[in-house]
């Protein structure tokens, strides 16, 4: 990769699971900030695959998948979005993938299949574009503590407060924490938000606090088991459900103002792992692309 110049079971067993993803902000952040990190050979290659040359070409379709769900064309992707841990937080978190994803898939087995997808010379390019739009999406999903956690429908069925307004627990780590993080809590055009916050996450990545530890973050990526790739990752954000976002579990903070301390211990978690996305999301397509382009090759001799 190369560095140029959202987040995302007390009555579990029996909702399902509503999740939506990050805030839009979110996930385009993911994107953009993949983009300062893909190799020139992937970026051309997605700029095609995507039929978008502008520096927006992956931000633009970062949220795609979520007005697709919404369609009668994208209903079968609805429960793409998460995987339904059922743990017991704050007792224990983990995620189990036999245990935890539903028969009609799960966030673990969607990324894993549209990796495979974008890998097959023989697919036409508009399957291949809706693979890579997938892809982009789902990385980020993953990277959302509550898109990987059963607990109250993904933390759906949780009422708090953020600043005095009542509001679920799941849209408090979709979009609550970052815009405050990020824009002073000011709701605002979510590409300019996005290009802010992956530029301030790009030099952290490659001179600040995250330069010397963000190697780490992509040991046991594997693109020849893309499943036990994506289920590590998802293992890693749930970790966080214990320790951040459910630390008393999910009774005591029913009700509870998240805006000052919990949020304070929360932010820099937030922060980490949209890093982590956009980062693993850039390497993940590095290795898509560069599959690719050698099984292509091979077809063609």
């Amino acid at each position: 990769m190369k560095a140029s110049t959202s987040i995302l079971a007390l009555t579990a067993l029996v909702l399902p699971q509503v999740a939506v993803a990050w805030d839009g902000f979110g996930h385009i952040t993911v994107a953009y900030l993949a983009s300062h990190f893909v190799s020139p050979t992937t970026e051309k290659y997605l700029k095609h695959v995507l039929g978008n040359n502008t520096e927006d070409y992956l931000g633009s379709v970062a949220t795609w998948a979520d007005s697709f769900r919404k369609t009668e064309e994208g209903a079968f992707s609805d429960t793409f979005h998460y995987i339904d841990a059922l743990d017991d937080p704050p007792f224990w978190c983990g995620v189990d993938l036999e245990r935890d994803c539903g028969e009609t898939g799960c966030v673990v087995t969607a990324l894993a299949n549209y990796t495979l997808q974008s890998l097959d010379p023989s697919l036409s390019l508009a399957q291949r574009h809706q693979a890579a739009k997938f892809v982009i999406h789902f990385v980020g999903d993953l990277h959302q503590p509550l898109h990987n956690e059963n607990v109250e429908a993904g933390g759906n069925g949780i009422d708090v407060l953020f600043n005095g307004v009542e509001i679920d627990l799941h849209h408090v780590w979709d979009g609550s924490i970052g815009t405050l993080l990020v824009n002073d809590g000011v709701a605002g055009d979510p590409y300019v938000i996005a290009k802010k916050w992956s530029t301030q996450l790009m030099v952290e990545l490659t001179t600040g606090k995250y330069a010397e530890e963000k190697a780490g973050w992509l040991e046991g990526i594997d693109l020849k088991d893309p499943a036990t790739t994506a289920l590590g990752w998802s293992r890693d954000c749930n970790s966080y459900i214990c320790t951040t976002v459910l630390p008393e579990g999910p009774t005591a903070i029913i009700g509870q103002e998240l805006s000052g301390a919990y949020y304070e211990k929360a932010a820099p978690v937030v922060e980490l792992l949209v890093a982590k996305a956009g980062y693993r999301l850039a390497a993940w397509l590095d290795l898509i692309v560069d599959e690719y382009r050698r099984r292509k090759s091979c077809r063609m001799h």
